[in-house]
């Protein structure tokens, strides 16, 4: 049994009640950290020592962590490093810094985080750099059709030196953002119940007119537009409700999204397209982070960098022992248990993809974008650079092992 079915477990009522006399941070970061049988009596005795731990001296600073709609349970199907970044910093900082974790969207949901943070009214937050273009638009920089061609090219580019020039950089000077770490998926699409009885998708031309969930990105749009997968704007939190009624045939997302958010009993197909990003990321108030002394803001560097790393292994393993995408699936996933299947589409097929909606065939259709983020950078094609950086490894190269750097020390 997994540690997010035991936490699941324990019923909202006493998890509260822990919550009202420790605090949701304290009681969720210890629920985070077991890896053995869990009952009420221990995480309360967990809850109590991490409280005692966290509030044994005055904070320097207690900046307020949107977690849109993430827990401790979730963030054991999708590692997006939350809660372990989190818990990480408080270490690292000696308590000086402390984090008041807020997740199952109570402060900000997917799309609202990122204008919260901006607005100060959280500090730190984690959501998708696809939900989040709406209020920082320079996140569209990650979403050029197949500029990715792997997870493994995505952490490349995040570990990059060059990622401060080109991603970090003109975010936090266009939005006040300051970029830390990411998880690392390419999208795909959910194809829900309607699918359950049709063969696998096997061929791009299966999808074409089918109506699909799109998230905030306005580049990913032209990328299924190009396809023929009529995007259809629906809020993540609607998704579920919108794939169970029949409204649209499928969502635009990926593997361990359709896991954490608890839509595997709606989807019938996990098709593989690889098209862009799927990256849930956190971001810092720059303002915020200017703010700290210099050594606190080493800190926040390197638990981000801790963080990092423990993303880049820890989601590749709970993709094929927990989610269940991979080939074959193994016994006791969430999409087995749920009888999701998993389609991997030939290269051949992504190849006919990447040739209808890439900037490298279509140019036509990302010029306006292109042009705009290029400004915004600087003056530098921001396409073809990353595009570049994402081949510097082998094109077979597992994600895990994607050598770490620390980004920012060039």
């Amino acid at each position: 049994m997994s540690v997010g079915d035991k936490l699941s477990r324990i019923n909202r009522r006493d998890l509260f009640k822990l919550a009202g006399q420790y605090g949701m941070s304290s009681t969720l970061m210890a629920a985070g950290t077991f890896g053995g049988a869990m009952s009420i009596g221990n995480l309360a005795a967990a809850a109590e020592s991490t409280y005692t731990r966290r509030f044994s001296k005055p904070a320097k600073h207690t900046l307020k962590f949107g977690a849109a709609g993430f827990n401790a349970r979730n963030l054991l199907i999708e590692r997006a490093g939350a809660l372990e970044f989190a818990r990480d910093l408080e270490a690292r900082t000696d308590g000086e810094i402390r984090i008041e974790f807020i997740g199952d969207n109570a402060i900000c949901g997917q799309t609202s985080c990122v204008e919260k943070t901006q607005l100060g009214i959280v500090d730190i937050y984690a959501a998708s750099t696809q939900n989040s273009a709406g209020g920082a638009p320079y996140l569209n920089v990650l979403d050029y059709a197949y500029m990715f061609p792997s997870r493994a090219a995505q952490y490349h580019f995040l570990y990059s030196p060059e990622s401060q020039r080109i991603l970090r950089d003109p975010l936090e000077e266009r939005h006040g953002l300051k970029f830390l770490f990411s998880h690392c998926e390419l999208r795909g699409i959910q194809l829900g119940l309607g699918w359950n009885d049709k063969p696998t998708v096997t061929k791009l031309e299966q999808l074409f007119g089918t109506k699909n969930r799109v998230t905030g990105t306005q580049l990913g749009r032209i990328a299924m537009k190009a396809l023929n997968l009529n995007p259809v704007p629906v809020a993540w939190e609607e998704t579920l409700d919108g794939l169970r009624q029949g409204l649209i045939d499928g969502a635009e997302t990926w593997a361990s999204a359709v896991a954490y958010a608890g839509m595997t009993p709606v989807v019938s197909q996990c098709v593989d397209l690889k098209f862009f990003c799927g990256t849930e990321h956190t971001s810092m108030s720059s303002k915020v982070f200017n703010s700290l002394d210099g050594y606190l803001q080493d800190a926040v560097l390197e638990s981000s960098y801790w963080a990092q790393t423990h993303v880049q292994g820890a989601n590749e393993a709970a993709l094929v022992n927990t989610v269940g995408f991979s080939d074959p699936q193994l016994p006791d996933t969430l999409f087995v248990k749920d009888n999701v299947r998993c389609a991997f589409l030939p290269d051949s097929e992504i190849k006919t993809a990447e040739e209808m909606c890439s900037p490298e065939f279509q140019p036509q259709l990302w010029e306006q974008w292109r042009e705009r983020l290029n400004n915004w950078a600087g003056g530098i094609d921001t396409y073809q650079e990353i595009y570049d950086i994402a081949r510097q490894i082998p094109a077979d190269m597992l994600a895990e092992n994607v050598e770490p750097r620390r980004w920012w020390k060039g």
